[in-house]
C-alpha cells in the first residue's frame, strides 16, 4: 500500500470501538453476572477460563486459513456475525454446562477475529503503521463507554440486563465490519521464512513467553477485580469509573505512542511496562482500602496494557513480516488467551475475600519473572 493513500481511519476505528465495547461490558461485569446467577468463585473462574481458552485454538486455526487464502476481512465478517448468533444462547442458558457450551461458541469467534483484523488494519496503514495506536484508541473509547456506562446503570438496574447490552454491541461490531473496505493481504506463499524458524530465535520466543506471563498476571484483574472491589465496599458505579479511568489512561498513551515508541524503542518500552505492571498489582492487592491508591493504580493500566501492547504489535510485525502476519498475530492472541485462561482457573480455585491481596501480589511476581526473562534473553540474542 502506498504511503500516499489515506487509510480508512473512521471505518477501522468504528470496528475497534464496538468490538471493545463488547469486552468493556464483559470483562468488568461478567463475574458479577455469574454471581447473580448463584455461581461460586470456582465456577466463575472456570467459566471465564472457557472463554479465554478459545484463544488457544481459534486464533491459530483462523490465522492459518487467513494466511493461506488472504481472505482476512471476509473471515472477520463471518466471525462477527457468528458472535451475534452465539451470544443468543446466553438468554436461555442458566446452568453451568449449557452456559459453558454457549461461552465456548461465543469465545471461538470473539477471540479469533481480532488477530485477523489487526492484520487488516496494518495492511490498510501500509507505510503509516506508526499510526496504529491512533486507530486502536477507538477500541479503548468503546471499552470506556460500556465499562463506565454499565457501571452507572447497574446501580439502578439489575446486572441481568448485561447480556442484552452485549448483544447490541456485538450486532454493531458486525455492521462495522461490513463498512471496512477490503484490501489484499499477502498469503503464506509470500512469506520468506516459516513460522517455526522465526519462533526458534531467542528474541522471539523470549518475547512471547514474557507476553504470556504478563497475561497470566492479568487473570485476577480480568476475572475478580470487580468482585474484589465490591467485597471491599465499592459501589458498582465506582467500579465502573475505575475500569473507565484505567482505559482512559490507555487512550492517552495510544494518542502519543506514534511519537513515543520510536524515541524509547520497543524493547525498552516493554521492560518498563513489565515493572510498572508489577507495581500496579501490588498496589491493588495491598492497598485496596485506599481509594486514592486504587485510582492511581488504575492509571498504570497505561503501562500494564497499552504501552506493552503497542510495542508488541510493532514487534510482531517486525518478526513475522507480511506473509506470516496472520499466524504471528494468532500466536500473540493465543498466548494472551492461554495466560488468562490458566490464571482464571487457578484464581477461581484459591479465591476468597482474604486471599485477594496475595493473589494480586503473586501476579506482580509474574511480571518480575517476565522482566528477568526478557533481560536475560537479550544477552544471548539481539533484543531488536
Amino acid at each position: 500500500m502506498s504511503s500516499a493513500a489515506r487509510p480508512p481511519f473512521v471505518a477501522l476505528g468504528a470496528f475497534y470501538f464496538f468490538y471493545f465495547a463488547v469486552i468493556g461490558g464483559f470483562m468488568p461485569y461478567w463475574g458479577l453476572y455469574l454471581q447473580s446467577l448463584g455461581f461460586n468463585a470456582a465456577a466463575i473462574g472456570e467459566l471465564m477460563a472457557v472463554v479465554m481458552a478459545t484463544r488457544i485454538i481459534a486464533p491459530n486455526f483462523w490465522g492459518y486459513i487467513a494466511d493461506t487464502t488472504g481472505q482476512r476481512l471476509r473471515l472477520v465478517r463471518i466471525g462477527a456475525l457468528m458472535i451475534c448468533v452465539g451470544w443468543l444462547g446466553v438468554f436461555i442458558a442458566r446452568e453451568f454446562w449449557p452456559l459453558a457450551a454457549v461461552l465456548l461458541a461465543y469465545g471461538f469467534f470473539q477471540n479469533a477475529i481480532l488477530a485477523q483484523f489487526e492484520a487488516v488494519t496494518m495492511a490498510h496503514l501500509g507505510d503509516q503503521r506508526a499510526r496504529y495506536s491512533q486507530v486502536r484508541v477507538w477500541g479503548s473509547l468503546g471499552f470506556i463507554v460500556t465499562g463506565t456506562g454499565l457501571g452507572l446503570a447497574f446501580d439502578y438496574y439489575p446486572v441481568s440486563a448485561l447480556p442484552l447490552a452485549l448483544l447490541a454491541c456485538a450486532v454493531a461490531t458486525w455492521l462495522a465490519s461490513l463498512w471496512v473496505p477490503d484490501i489484499a493481504t499477502p498469503t503464506r506463499q509470500a512469506a520468506q521464512a516459516s513460522v517455526w524458524q522465526t519462533l526458534k530465535r531467542t528474541p522471539v520466543w523470549s518475547f512471547f513467553l514474557a507476553h504470556f506471563l504478563l497475561q497470566l498476571s492479568h487473570a485476577p484483574y480480568y476475572t475478580f477485580y470487580s468482585i474484589f472491589l465490591e467485597e471491599h465496599g465499592y459501589s458498582r458505579s465506582h467500579i465502573g469509573w475505575l475500569w473507565g479511568v484505567g482505559v482512559l489512561a490507555e487512550v492517552g498513551i495510544f494518542l502519543v505512542m506514534h511519537r513515543f515508541l520510536p524515541w524509547v524503542g520497543e524493547y525498552r518500552l516493554m521492560l518498563i511496562s513489565l515493572l510498572l505492571a508489577a507495581l500496579r498489582w501490588i498496589l491493588i492487592g495491598q492497598f485496596v482500602d485506599s481509594v486514592v491508591i486504587i485510582w492511581l493504580a488504575q492509571l498504570l493500566h497505561a503501562a500494564s496494557f497499552a504501552t506493552f501492547h503497542a510495542a508488541a504489535m510493532a514487534r510482531v510485525y517486525r518478526y513475522f513480516g507480511d506473509g506470516n502476519q496472520g499466524q504471528g498475530q494468532a500466536i500473540y492472541s493465543m498466548l494472551w488467551g492461554t495466560g488468562v485462561a490458566l490464571g482464571s482457573w487457578w484464581v477461581g480455585m484459591v479465591w476468597a475475600p482474604d486471599t485477594g491481596p496475595w493473589v494480586f501480589t503473586a501476579a506482580a511476581g509474574l511480571c518480575v519473572m517476565a522482566f528477568v526473562l526478557m533481560s536475560t534473553a537479550a544477552r544471548y540474542g539481539r533484543a531488536a
